[in-house]
């Protein structure tokens, strides 16, 4: 066998075998990147999900206390009783802010003579709240009540039924009611 043909068989394979290994390599970055970049969307994918997870979470949290907030008012507002006005209208304003609270701070003087001249007892119950609208600040919550009220012209009482649109608003991280109004 001639040198030629000991060189053509030896190198020609290795030859071979190099560019393979070379293909190979290529892919093998090719692969390498492709990974890299996969890694990086589905960690910013998981990022971005998680985030959602936590602003509808904190969404659902902040309607719960709007709900039980404008629970709170509705039952106190429905809830009046001439033998401990005073901590009842107290619980009123504790639960108020702006307009309403102004305007029952207001008429509670009156109130007061007029629920012990009639010895008022008024006992509120939510039937339903719904919110209307809210954002992070502020809110509308629709409130059906019922109170069973008894005063000397009705001492076996009367049901009522009152439709309530409260306006609330975040305030130092309690939310309050700045308005109130009777609805249809």
């Amino acid at each position: 066998m001639s040198a030629g043909r000991v060189f053509a068989r030896t190198v020609m394979p290795l030859r071979r075998l190099g560019g393979r290994l070379a293909t190979a390599a290529g892919r093998g970055r090719v692969t390498a990147v492709t990974l890299a970049v996969a890694t990086v969307a589905v960690t910013a994918l998981s990022g971005w999900l998680c985030l959602q997870v936590y602003e509808q979470r904190a969404e659902v949290r902040r309607h719960q206390d709007i709900l039980a907030a404008a629970r709170r008012s509705a039952l106190n507002f429905t809830s009046l009783d001439h033998r401990h006005y005073d901590r009842d209208s107290a619980n009123v304003l504790r639960g108020a802010t702006g307009e309403f609270k102004e305007q029952f701070a207001s008429q509670t003087a009156e109130l007061t003579k007029l629920v012990a001249a009639n010895k008022s007892v008024s006992e509120g119950q939510v039937l339903e709240a719904g919110i209307a609208r809210a954002d992070e600040r502020s809110a509308r919550v629709l409130v059906v009540a019922d109170s069973k009220v008894t005063n000397k012209a009705a001492p076996e009482g009367q049901s009522r039924t009152y439709r309530l649109q409260l306006d609330l608003v975040l305030e130092k991280g309690r939310w309050l009611t700045s308005h109130v109004e009777f609805v249809g």
